[in-house]
Parts: structure tokens; C-alpha cells; sequence
């Protein structure tokens, strides 16, 4: 291996590093919060308003910056983002919570209930610093009623072919607004980038 190609493969795997952590300390947080309301789901624990999500995000992380409804300067304007394949104008839900983390990560997150999916969080693993490209440092991750942690669709967890399928319709070869899948590729391959 080069030096260059060698330095590309620790870059992408600190970004799934990071993405890993930030997923253990949300499943952790969303088991607790439930649990500790003695609830059979999130919205019977309380999770039914942006201002309830807002509280369980403040509370689970060190956040360092509030931008609320801003996605700058927290993080870069929505229009900075591009896919794998170098399309820009990606989609998002409104309005959303943007906050900057004691981990570097900037996360943006969006009570959005429909069906058993509640909301949404983007985290960008190295907050305003690039490459800023959806599946390398930019992803989106989905919070279930049943307090699952996955990719977008009606119901989790997803099987092994919904998420490759998403990957392959929408992180790497979507040409519409939809950006969602890489996440998903990240579980089925255990927390490796193989992309």
C-alpha cells in the first residue's frame, strides 16, 4: 500500500469510529430513557415533541454549542454536503436542532414521527471540517418507537438486504434528495467502510 491510500483507510476508519461511538452512547441513552419512565416504547416514555428529543440529546451528550434551528455554525449549510457521487442538493426534514458536540461531531436532529419512526439525527463526525461527504463524515440515523437505532424505513430493525438496498439506491447511486443507506452499510459490515 502507498502512503496516500494507507492514510485514506485511517481517515475512513476514524469516521467510523466516531459514527460507532456516537451510536453506542445513543442506543444507550434511548434504553435508559425508557427504562427508567418503566415505558414499553419511547413515545409512551415521553418522546413525543422536538422539545422532548431536544432534552434527551442535551442530556445524553456534552454539548459544547447550541445553534438551534441554524444549521451554521454548527455545522455547514445542507448545500455544502455532497453525495459519494459528487451530486449536492441533498433533502432534510425541518425544523431541526443543531448542536456541536465535546467530541468534535456536530449532530442536527428532527422529531419527525411516521409510522414506528420517530426521528432523525445527521451527524457529521468531524463537525465543520471536511470532506463533508455523505458516508465518509456525514450520515443519517433513524430512531424507532421500539428505541432501535438503524437506517430509513417503516420499521426496525432492518433486515441485511433492506439496508444494502438503501445503500445502493440512495448513498451511492441516488440522483434525488434522498440520501440515506450509508449508515445502514456501516452495520451490515461491522463498523468497517468498505465502500
Amino acid at each position: 500500500m502507498t502512503v496516500p491510500s494507507l492514510m485514506q483507510n485511517y481517515q475512513r476508519q476514524s469516521y467510523a469510529v466516531q459514527l460507532h461511538k456516537f451510536y453506542n452512547e445513543l442506543s444507550q441513552s434511548l434504553l435508559r430513557y425508557q427504562t427508567e419512565r418503566n415505558a414499553v416504547n419511547l413515545s409512551e416514555a415521553g418522546l413525543n415533541s422536538q422539545d422532548a428529543f431536544d432534552e434527551l440529546i442535551e442530556s445524553t451528550f456534552k454539548v459544547v454549542s447550541k445553534c438551534g434551528e441554524d444549521m451554521t455554525p454548527c455545522l455547514p449549510d445542507i448545500n455544502e454536503y455532497k453525495k459519494m457521487n459528487g451530486q449536492s442538493g441533498l433533502g432534510m426534514w425541518t425544523p431541526r436542532t443543531n448542536y456541536v458536540l465535546a467530541s468534535g461531531a456536530a449532530i442536527s436532529t428532527c422529531y419527525h414521527p411516521k409510522g414506528e419512526f420517530l426521528a432523525e439525527i445527521y451527524i457529521d463526525t468531524n463537525g465543520r471540517k471536511g470532506p463533508n461527504i455523505v458516508g465518509r463524515d456525514f450520515f443519517s440515523v433513524y430512531i424507532y418507537n421500539n428505541g432501535i437505532v438503524d437506517e430509513y424505513y417503516t420499521s426496525a430493525p432492518l433486515t441485511k438486504e433492506q439496508r444494502d438496498k438503501n445503500f445502493n439506491d440512495y448513498c451511492i447511486n441516488g440522483d434525488g434528495v434522498r440520501w440515506d443507506g450509508c449508515f445502514g452499510k456501516l452495520l451490515n459490515d461491522n463498523w468497517q467502510m468498505t465502500y
